[in-house]
């Protein structure tokens, strides 16, 4: 690539307690087909308490193009306002620090969004279990499928370019910050879905890539599937405090899997035709994850696993979104 013609890009990891990962993320883009002179990281460190902060100093001493700045707040928003205020880039890329980009991945993504104009562009994000168990396999197929994720292309898969809510992690212009603001510091999570969305309604375009791909790790027992998603599922609603719209109608599916199994349960009770329908509404629900597990192409012992992950996945999520709406409701009251 002829670098007298591309922009400087910076690459944004927002990290805590990473000392597993780090190493790994920031040199996959340290040692990537862009021209080496044109890229800097700026790892965001919330104060982490293991080697974290010791691996990137190590990484920055011997390459002048790794910064290290710390995140006092220790959230992730914070985080990435950060990191944009002391990057250089043209373009500016995030990414979490327990993902893996292919060599190719800054190149496809400056090359595509000088092409299109976009102001934001993005991959398709391959899930891969952070320890290959029977269960962390199980929780990744999961988060690749579109029952288990519904409409998150991203997760799933596009055969062309295709504009969308939102993509993983993101290389966007920098421009786009000076004309719509920064990440809103109020959430603790789901800020970019809101950041995206937010950038959506000011006339700019997302644009999903299948030719451009990342590797995101996933956790890799049911405890931590259960609490990611129950914070998940509590920001989609708590986040409508701090923000006007900070989700797609897509992220309330869950919620209205969970209100409607608890009224069907209550309503059992006293309506026989009520319990019939949940029965059947039960009924296909397992018939969809049976279905799904067993396209998965994996062991009897995980394709079970698989069965159960979806119903954590949702439930969790769910669940957390349904408590946001009772915390809310009694914060209205008080």
């Amino acid at each position: 690539m002829n670098s007298l013609k591309l922009p400087k890009v910076s690459i944004i990891i927002p990290a805590r307690n990473e000392e597993k990962f780090i190493k790994r993320c920031v040199e996959s883009f340290l040692n990537c087909d862009y021209p080496g002179e044109l890229i800097e990281v700026i790892v965001v460190d919330g104060m982490s308490e293991d080697r974290t902060r010791e691996i990137v100093t190590e990484i920055s001493e011997r390459d002048d193009r790794v910064l290290l700045v710390d995140n006092e707040r220790k959230i992730t928003p914070v985080a990435m306002n950060l990191g944009i205020k002391a990057s250089k880039g043209d373009y500016i890329f995030f990414s979490g620090a327990h993902s893996e980009m292919p060599s190719d991945y800054v190149s496809k993504c400056i090359k595509h969004a000088i092409e299109t104009g976009a102001d934001n562009v993005g991959g398709v994000m391959k899930t891969e279990p952070r320890v290959k168990s029977a269960v962390g396999i199980a929780i990744s197929k999961v988060l690749s499928s579109p029952l288990g994720v519904g409409g998150a292309k991203f997760r799933t898969g596009v055969s062309k370019p295709t504009e969308v809510d939102t993509v993983p992690f993101g290389c966007y212009k920098r421009e786009v910050f000076d004309r719509i603001g920064y990440f809103n510091e109020k959430l603790v999570r789901n800020q970019d879905i809101e950041f995206n969305l937010r950038l959506k309604r000011a006339g700019g375009k997302i644009i999903l890539f299948p030719d451009i791909e990342l590797t995101y790790y996933s956790r890799s027992t049911f405890k931590e599937l259960w609490k990611n998603n129950f914070g998940n599922g509590f920001w989609v609603i708590a986040g409508s405090k701090y923000a006007d719209i900070p989700f797609s109608i897509r992220h309330l599916v869950p919620l209205i899997f969970v209100l409607t199994l608890l009224i069907g349960i209550v309503f059992c009770v006293f309506l026989s035709i009520v319990c019939k329908l949940h029965i059947i509404i039960l009924g296909v629900y397992f018939l969809l994850t049976l279905f799904e597990s067993f396209t998965k192409g994996e062991s009897l012992s995980v394709i079970l696993l698989i069965i159960l992950a979806f119903p954590i996945l949702h439930i969790s999520y769910g669940i957390g979104s349904l408590c946001a709406i009772f915390f809310s409701a009694r914060a209205v009251k008080s």
